[in-house]
């Protein structure tokens, strides 16, 4: 799935099993389909898009997992969560529904790295609204996902400890 030249086979394996959870989610409990463009390496900080839901990783890898969306791709992300709706805009139960996106995109990667042999615990999902700057100690590499619903941005920070 991803190749990059500058990232080892530690860190390529890590990314792999994050975007397989991401594209396993947006399939089984969206129904859409994802393409991933080519992923890329970002620096230290980050733009985030209107909507990002932040996971915290702990375990054998530390670090963040951040996912980050439009507005109207928020949109079409609880609507398809509340089955099919049409959603114009985000009330404290779409709110909800968004934390609980991040819960299933969290749970799925622990899944798929616990395949891998690499176990996590993931932090619950802390939303940010607004566009802003994530900064880290460490560079993120940017999975770009993109269905009928929008473009997810995956932004991934983690290392082993």
């Amino acid at each position: 799935m991803v190749a990059r030249k500058g990232v080892n086979a530690v860190e390529a394996t890590h990314v792999n099993a994050i975007t397989r959870a991401a594209t396993t989610i947006m399939d089984s409990h969206l129904g859409v389909g994802v393409n991933v463009d080519q992923p890329f390496l970002a620096d230290k900080t980050i733009p985030s898009s209107q909507v990002s839901v932040i996971l915290g990783v702990n375990g054998e890898l530390e670090g963040q997992i951040i996912c980050s969306m439009d507005e109207p791709t928020a949109c079409s992300v609880v609507g398809s969560m509340m089955g099919g709706m049409e959603i114009s805009q985000i009330d404290d139960m779409g709110w909800s529904a968004i934390q609980e996106f991040g819960n299933w995109i969290a749970g799925t990667t622990a899944t798929e790295l616990s395949r891998e042999e690499v176990n996590i615990d993931v932090t619950p999902p802390v939303i940010n609204e607004g566009g802003s700057t994530f900064r880290s100690p460490e560079s993120f590499i940017t999975l770009p996902l993109n269905s009928s619903i929008g473009e997810l941005l995956v932004h991934v920070s983690v290392k082993r400890r």
